[in-house]
């Protein structure tokens, strides 16, 4: 079960823990964007560059992904639709998104993006910090766990 990467806004330090993952799980991680990625040369660390254009890259991901394959986006819109097709969809701050929660999320997001709009907020999410950093790499970690006893039995 490979792991797909929405790559154009991904912290470097998620895209630094996935790398020593794939590595080190043996399993092929993808990071798709609409520029060049660079990522440590290795057989299980893949980059794929789509067109520039608004969606292009999620729908490259959602077009290739299987179920129980692992997403990470901070796209929520996304995250839906990774869902939607049974796969799994994880934040880069280790937060899943989940059938039970994702109409929540979206909910969420849309009410955010109203305030945004008509100026009654006008920041986006705090800055990336040494507990996301954490939380991503414990989120991962168990996924992997668990798939990899999976493929293995």
């Amino acid at each position: 079960m490979p792991i797909w990467v929405d790559a154009d806004a991904c912290p470097v330090v998620v895209k630094d823990i996935l790398c020593r993952a794939a590595d080190r799980w043996k399993i092929t991680t993808t990071f798709v964007a609409n520029q060049g990625i660079r990522v440590p040369p290795s057989p299980f660390i893949k980059t794929r560059q789509v067109m520039a254009g608004f969606d292009v890259a999620d729908n490259e991901i959602v077009r290739l992904l299987q179920p129980g394959d692992l997403v990470i986006t901070q796209d929520i819109p996304l995250a839906a639709e990774v869902v939607e097709k049974g796969a799994v969809a994880m934040s880069p701050r280790g937060q899943p998104f989940t059938r039970e929660n994702i109409r929540q999320r979206l909910a969420m997001r849309n009410l955010m993006e109203e305030l945004r709009s008509t100026g009654e907020i006008t920041g986006g999410p705090s800055g990336f910090s040494q507990t996301d950093r954490k939380q991503f790499a414990d989120q991962l970690d168990r996924w992997l766990q668990k798939n990899a006893r999976r493929k293995h039995a």
